[in-house]
């Protein structure tokens, strides 16, 4: 039998709304469709606002030819999504809103749409001296177990823990939004090109010939503006009895 072709991206997405939601408020299409970075494995990301929505639920199944993830929310609980996406750093639902192409509006998209704009202008918080103190131990932390270790299984994770980790400080440093995945590159993209392209060659070199240098030396560049490797007189939790 021969398969059907699909839809097109927008196509797609309006027949999904005109058939299961005709009634919400507001529906968005979102994702990588939207910013042209799709992917033959890329899916439909759709946020819907339906104030008969008791509470928000995330749903995934396949029409139209397109793999649909599905985002509902009410118009009142989408707003803790983008407080804690944006407590986390992680602003996955204040970027699909921001840049999702509308579907359906009766009156309330524009507003959330702008909530959403200002939410990811504004950047996340401003780590105080404490976490970034606190966040230089762990990478130094993981950077010597990774010259230390001698199993290779070890240390592609330790690896991984410290890539992470080492974009989360060079972004929250600088006032920017991190990511996960894949959005960690692009996380860093959006900071600085360059330093993206020097971040991900160094880890690049190490799982490809177990050479650690390049890394280690791209995270002694990052935290050597913030005082370098802390091991000696770091201290959590400790208290002290009045003498």
């Amino acid at each position: 039998m021969k398969e059907l072709k699909r839809l097109e991206p927008l196509q797609a997405a309006t027949q999904f709304i005109f058939k299961h939601y005709p009634n919400c408020q507001g529906a968005l299409l979102a994702g990588s469709v939207v910013r042209g970075e799709a992917t033959h494995t890329s899916d439909l990301d759709i946020v819907i606002f339906d104030d008969n929505f008791t509470s928000s639920f995330r749903e995934s199944l396949i029409e139209f030819g397109w793999a649909i993830e599905v985002f509902a929310h009410n118009l009142t609980s989408y707003q803790l999504f983008l407080k804690n996406d944006c407590k986390r750093a992680r602003p996955s639902l204040p970027r699909m809103i921001s840049e999702g192409i509308i579907l359906a509006d009766k009156g309330v998209v524009q507003s959330i749409k702008k909530e959403a704009a200002q939410l990811l202008e504004k950047g996340p918080e401003k780590w105080p001296e404490e976490t970034i103190r606190l966040k230089r131990y762990f990478i130094s932390d993981a950077l010597d177990d990774l010259i230390g270790s001698l199993d290779t299984g070890e240390s592609l994770f330790i690896a991984n823990t410290l890539a992470y980790i080492t974009h989360e400080f060079v972004l929250r440093i600088n006032g920017h939004w991190i990511g996960d995945s894949k959005w960690i590159v692009r996380s860093l993209n959006n900071y600085n090109e360059g330093f993206s392209k020097e971040f991900v060659e160094a880890f690049e070199i190490f799982y490809k010939t177990g050479s650690k240098d390049k890394v280690i030396q791209l995270v002694d560049k990052v935290l050597k503006p913030y005082g370098g490797r802390l091991f000696e007189g770091f201290s959590l939790g400790k208290e002290r009895l009045n003498q």
